[in-house]
């Protein structure tokens, strides 16, 4: 089997090399490879030493190859791995920072943010995609870039490549389950409802009984990702909403608290950009130690737990045909009745080693709580990739000027104007 992480010097890669590692005689591992751009050659480099470093503490299950020629690393590969900052982190922090100057959240999945990175990314990922099409086309491509939800739709859109879209989310619930009823993860069940960054759990099940009363009565917390502001949810909230939502719903639910504790971030410079900043080099820097030789635990701070396991675990269940339930984004298809056919969801998916087949969700379960603000965010993603793709400026604008978290088009007008000439650098044509 042979890997290739697009994306390679990311500080995140340390965390999947772990988890290939486990798992590379079970998977017939030989070869993983890993690409950036020349912009990350520093980065790819120190990557590349401690990789070397830890696959020899494992006695050396497989090879570790670094190069900036993408096709060098597509080639044969069996699986690639899209994990990839167009701009790198100062991009990320005008994402963040010019939002905020028109008193709109800024963040880098969703809202301004999340659609200048989509705008930036889009592109980039169909080229990779015409790569894997030519170089090897029975490749699987598994994206974990941002916002992934929009980033899948475009590929599935737009190129004939196999592809799902992943995000460690659901794999922190199934883990913080576990953990809450002292249980295996086979003896959890969830049911989820809607799009990347924007899911609900209708229901959740600890060995075929129902729990999902127990946190719609306040009895125990909703899981909380480390990258994302926490204020609790009122019990009342949460039992009219009749279901459990993501961290992210913050952004839409709570908008005021998020907002006015951004404003504060801004004013100090310091917004999450800024610390995930400092995160970065800290990491570096102990990664550049010649002595270690294991994933550090700082990784954590990054916000990305488990994203290794939910790669891993779906690599196993493609290669030996497990014929495992994983929670992906993938092509509708009918999964979500209240949306198109051919958008990205994200819901409980039957992983084969030819398909992946979404399950179809119990159309009761999609409330008008949900599907009030499902439809209209989904609606906001398809428009963005259409102008990612046709680099429309119109198309543009209407997408800013739906989002929930866009007050006017006036002001989307004015923040894209501002993102546009930001980017200068990384899109063009609009």
């Amino acid at each position: 089997m042979k890997i290739a992480v697009i994306g390679g010097g990311s500080s995140y890669t340390p965390e999947l090399l772990e988890g290939l590692i486990e798992n590379s005689h079970v998977l017939g591992l030989e070869e993983v490879w890993l690409c950036d751009v020349p912009e990350g050659q520093e980065k790819l480099q120190v990557i590349e030493q401690l990789a070397n470093r830890m696959v020899k503490a494992a006695d050396n299950p497989f090879t570790v190859n670094a190069t900036l020629e993408r096709k060098d690393a597509i080639v044969g590969a069996d699986y690639v791995i899209t994990q990839i900052r167009v701009g790198q982190l100062e991009m990320r922090r005008k994402d963040e920072y010019i939002p905020l100057k028109y008193g709109v959240i800024g963040q880098e999945t969703t809202g301004p943010g999340g659609f200048m990175k989509a705008l930036r990314t889009i592109p980039v990922i169909l080229d990779i995609c015409k790569d894997i099409e030519e170089l090897a086309p029975d490749a699987w491509l598994f994206n974990f870039t941002n916002p992934a939800g929009v980033v899948t739709e475009a590929v599935l859109k737009y190129s004939k490549v196999k592809t799902v879209g992943l995000c460690n989310n659901p794999i922190n619930y199934y883990k913080k389950f576990a953990a809450h009823y002292g249980v295996s993860l086979e003896d959890v069940s969830i049911d989820f409802v809607g799009i990347n960054h924007l899911n609900w759990i209708t229901d959740y099940y600890i060995q075929g009984e129902s729990k999902l009363h127990e946190v719609l009565a306040g009895k125990q917390a909703a899981y909380e990702a480390e990258n994302i502001p926490s204020f609790d949810w009122e019990p009342s909230f949460l039992q009219s909403l009749g279901a459990i939502p993501s961290g992210y719903h913050k952004y839409y639910y709570q908008q005021d608290k998020v907002l006015k504790k951004q404003l504060g971030e801004f004013k100090e410079n310091r917004t999450r950009a800024d610390q995930v900043k400092e995160i970065e080099a800290e990491l570096f820097e102990k990664y550049k130690d010649p002595d270690l030789s294991e994933k550090p635990k700082e990784l954590e701070k990054r916000g990305g737990a488990y994203y290794s396991e939910a790669a891993v675990q779906l690599i196993k269940s493609v290669h030996l045909n497990l014929k495992r339930v994983h929670t992906l984004n993938v092509q509708n298809n009918g999964a979500i009745a209240c949306l198109p056919d051919n958008a990205c969801v994200e819901v409980n998916c039957v992983v084969e080693n030819h398909r992946v087949t979404p399950l179809q969700t119990d159309p009761g379960k999609t409330s008008p709580q949900i599907r009030g603000l499902l439809q209209v965010v989904k609606a906001y993603e398809e428009l963005t990739v259409e102008a990612a793709v046709k680099k429309d400026k119109g198309i543009a604008i209407q997408a800013l000027s739906i989002h929930p978290l866009v007050p006017s088009y006036e002001i989307a007008e004015s923040i894209l104007n501002d993102m546009l000439a930001a980017n200068k650098n990384y899109v063009d044509g609009f």
